[in-house]
């Protein structure tokens, strides 16, 4: 199974940090305003990646 960088993606993509939280990092995208919350892992599934990309209105990785 793939693994993807979850921050690198959508930072490309305009996304920005907006805040930390308990198990996760929220990233938004202030163009289209939409917010996803990212997993505090190195790497993640593709199933995942693929599911912030659309929250976050980005093209997929």
């Amino acid at each position: 199974m793939k693994r993807r960088d979850p921050i690198r993606h959508p930072e490309r993509h305009g996304c920005e940090f907006l805040r930390e939280g308990g198990n996760h990092t929220i990233y938004v995208n202030r163009a289209k305003r939409k917010v996803s919350a990212v997993p505090h892992h190195r790497e993640i599934i593709e199933f995942t990646a693929r599911k912030i990309c659309k929250d976050l209105e980005v093209s997929p990785p």
